[in-house]
């Protein structure tokens, strides 16, 4: 019995081949059959006329930080408008899995600026298993998980700022094991997050061991987007090629006025590894702005001890005047070694309701607006608002990211923070804006390349060997698009406008869109690692 047959449609089948008209049938949640056009009329079930829309893979989101989102909002527009099927979380070294009681305790807080503090959410899982369990009981999309290396520090090592012994290493090893086990796809760091900048080579190599053995991948944020910002890919590579590992280059990006048109250093690095039998592939999102949490950009010596005694030295004259003459002066390594421009930080969300005036502004403007200097003014709303605030800084170089989305085995990855008044809109615009700015309207990509892109490599890199392609056998994860009128509609001023001219999407074949509206159904599941050794 046929469930369903996508009639008329420009199949883009993922794999970068030419597009090619056609009719898609489904059958129990997986492509039935592929048949020339009109090929389906004796075919019973459900007929939706796509006509004019591009048929293609559902698309996969590498880098995402719906780790809460997925959970707490069931209808999930954001991503799911723009024809997402599958997010990658466990993102930059830090997530809530897995994790003791006392650790999801202190993530809530220094995570809130990404992802809210989850006070609708029963959060009593400890493993990596029982968060996917969770997933398991129905969301909007997919979801495939890292473990953070981050987390795991914190759960055996606290805050502490100095490289693991043997014991603390060989228990970290356990627990990175035990989340391949439970199903994790590799391992996340967050190089520029404490804890995890605390973490030496060694310590990463000896982990990443552990996921090679699981059949896993590294996804590195690296230690700095800066001032050393080529030496710090390099050093990505090298890990990943001591370990023996798939390296996976998260939110690929080459920032900072001093590192315009460097972003070709960068993609060398990365061909003369792959000569070298290193299997990389990279995200990137398709913006300027980066965006994270406020209290990121601090000296990575101010969190030591955790979020309260953080809280405590912002307080503390000397400790002020020393972050203040690093931040400004010598450049933090929260601010990837380079002098903050406060101009160019922006807060794009606060936790506490009368700290809203400064949403939307830098840093630099509210300071002004208040008579204060700008360093006083940013540490005083991390205290008053209890690090809650997110921000975005404005860093980016365009010829950079179109370098970049070149690179062949690139692939899209939002990195969207889904809360605050005033969050960064790659969260809602990321594949959309790829398909119409990058595509439609300025050539970087043909339409098959970004599709290709989006679709089979990342599933590739994630191990959904029957995912990210339209083929007979494959699951029937699917967007239908209009290529005319797919637009972003999100922009800094407005960034919560959902994308345009996605019609359709399915997943596993049933839909999650139908004629542009997003439907009830919760056919999300976790994607466990099937693969690699037990």
């Amino acid at each position: 019995m046929v469930d369903l047959v996508l009639r008329g449609g420009t199949i883009v089948d993922g794999t970068g081949s030419p597009a090619r008209r056609g009719d898609v049938v489904v059958r129990a949640g997986r492509v039935a059959a592929l048949l020339p056009p009109g090929g389906s009329r004796e075919e019973t079930g459900t007929v939706v006329d796509v006509s004019g829309l591009v048929v293609a893979p559902g698309f996969i989101d590498m880098h995402a930080h719906s780790d809460l989102a997925v959970l707490e909002d069931p209808a999930h527009e954001a991503k799911v408008l723009q024809g997402v099927t599958t997010e990658v979380l466990g993102q930059d070294g830090l997530s809530y899995a897995p994790a003791t009681p006392q650790v999801l305790e202190e993530l809530r807080v220094q995570l809130s600026g990404w992802n809210g503090e989850g006070l609708s959410l029963d959060m009593s899982w400890t493993t990596v298993a029982g968060y996917l369990d969770r997933v398991d009981a129905g969301a909007a999309v997919n979801v495939a998980y890292l473990v953070p290396h981050g987390t795991v520090r914190l759960v055996v090592m606290g805050n502490a700022a100095r490289p693991a012994t043997a014991d603390e290493l060989a228990t970290m090893q356990q627990l990175v094991a035990q989340g391949m086990r439970d199903g994790a796809v590799g391992l996340s760091t967050g190089l520029t997050y404490t804890p995890g900048s605390y973490a030496d080579d060694d310590e990463l190599v000896a982990l990443c061991e552990v996921v090679a053995q699981h059949g896993g991948y590294y996804c590195p944020h690296h230690r700095n987007y800066g001032s050393t910002v080529v030496e710090s890919y390099r050093e990505c590579l090298t890990v990943a090629e001591r370990a023996g590992i798939p390296l996976h280059l998260a939110h690929c990006h080459v920032n900072f006025p001093r590192n315009r048109g460097r972003a070709g250093e960068v993609l060398a690095a990365v061909e003369a590894a792959r000569g070298r039998g290193i299997d990389v592939t990279l995200d990137s999102y398709p913006y300027l702005a980066g965006a994270t949490y406020l209290h990121a950009l601090l000296p990575g010596w101010a969190h030591e001890g955790g979020p309260g005694v953080l809280l405590d030295r912002l307080s503390q004259p000397r400790a002020r005047e020393r972050i203040v003459h690093e931040m400004e002066v010598v450049g933090s390594d929260g601010h990837h070694g380079i002098p903050v421009d406060w101009s160019t930080i922006v807060v794009s969300g606060v936790r506490d309701a009368t700290l809203e005036r400064h949403v939307g502004r830098s840093v630099a403007e509210s300071a002004a607006a208040e008579g204060v200097p700008p360093a006083q003014l940013y540490l005083d709303l991390l205290v008053k608002d209890r690090l809650g605030s997110s921000c975005m800084v404005e860093v980016g170089n365009e010829e950079n990211v179109r370098t970049i989305l070149g690179d062949p085995q690139h692939t899209v990855g939002s990195d969207g923070i889904l809360v605050g008044s005033h969050p960064h809109p790659r969260g809602w615009g990321s594949f959309a804006r790829v398909l119409a700015h990058y595509v439609r309207h300025e050539g970087v990509l043909s339409l098959e390349e970004a599709v290709r892109h989006m679709t089979s490599t990342p599933a590739r890199r994630i191990g959904a060997t029957d995912r990210g392609v339209v083929a007979e056998g494959a699951v029937a994860d699917l967007v239908c698009f209009d290529p005319a009128t797919i637009r972003d509609n999100a922009t800094y001023d407005d960034p919560r406008r959902t994308a345009s001219g996605v019609i359709h999407v399915l997943v596993t074949g049933e839909f999650t869109v139908r004629d542009g509206v997003r439907t009830q159904a919760l056919p999300g599941r976790s994607l466990r690692r099937s693969r690699g050794s037990d």
